[in-house]
């Protein structure tokens, strides 16, 4: 059983980032206070009541944990230790029928995933990169690599609210691509620290098929890569490397 610590935290959230997602979450406060607004009628106000909007949409920001797994590793390949990710992002909700309960909706989103594993990522002395599955020769105490991505979502959408319901069943399932543009891989051996962050072998383009089902707050999330995250082999066997991550997880919507 591994334990979320809050030196893990620190790894994965650094204070420019915190401060980033400090700012997200004021602004989607902003907006849920002005949801609910004073109206007038016949000349006087009436406070607290919520209009009913026939046009309304749902589900347009949203945030999600997951759970993060390789899959499709040679047998030299494991995973070690807690791996983990962060979502968030707008999704534009364009309802297709009258009774707005089938939508289409397209977003832009950002992702920060960890990795712990037994790949060492490194170079050689003419800056090639070289991969090294790590077996008990070595002796390291962290081995992990983080992948930041933007993502352009894109969801098919079924759910059984109404203007005046707000607890509902939705069934979403879509299609997403993404560009890795930031990568870190970090060793942390007991002679020697590796970090490398350049990798020409990386598939910075992700295309991945994701499905999300839930009722009100909780809504579980799964997202599978179409595609591997590296063009590469191990170094001691020639072994493919391929990598498919697997996110199984937790989505909010707000608004």
């Amino acid at each position: 059983m591994f334990l979320f610590s809050t030196h893990y935290f620190d790894y994965l959230f650094p204070m420019k980032l915190k401060l980033i997602l400090l700012l997200f979450f004021v602004v989607i406060s902003d907006l849920i206070a002005q949801e609910v607004q004073p109206r007038k009628e016949n000349d006087s106000i009436v406070v607290g009541e919520r209009v009913e909007d026939s046009l309304y949409r749902e589900d347009q920001f949203y945030l999600g944990f997951t759970f993060n797994l390789l899959l499709s590793k040679p047998k030299s390949i494991d995973q070690s230790g807690f791996s983990g990710g962060f979502q968030a992002g707008y999704l534009r909700d364009i309802p297709v029928n009258k009774a707005r309960t089938f939508a289409v909706a397209p977003g832009l989103g950002w992702s920060i995933n960890t990795y712990g594993q037994n790949l060492l990522v490194t170079e050689t002395e003419n800056d090639e990169s070289l991969f090294i599955a790590l077996d008990e020769d070595y002796d390291y105490s962290s081995n992990r690599f983080t992948t930041y991505l933007l993502e352009a979502p894109l969801e098919l959408r079924w759910r059984s609210s109404t203007p005046s319901t707000y607890k509902f069943w939705r069934i979403y399932a879509g299609f997403k691509v993404s560009y890795l543009y930031h990568f870190k891989s970090k060793y942390e051996g007991t002679s020697n620290n590796v970090i490398q962050t350049k990798v020409e072998e990386l598939n910075r383009w992700r295309y991945g098929a994701m499905f999300t089902f839930g009722y009100n707050t909780f809504n579980f999330h799964f997202y599978y890569s179409l595609n591997p995250l590296f063009d590469a082999q191990t170094y001691e066997s020639g072994q493919q490397i391929g990598l498919h991550p697997l996110k199984i997880g937790f989505t909010f919507y707000i608004l």
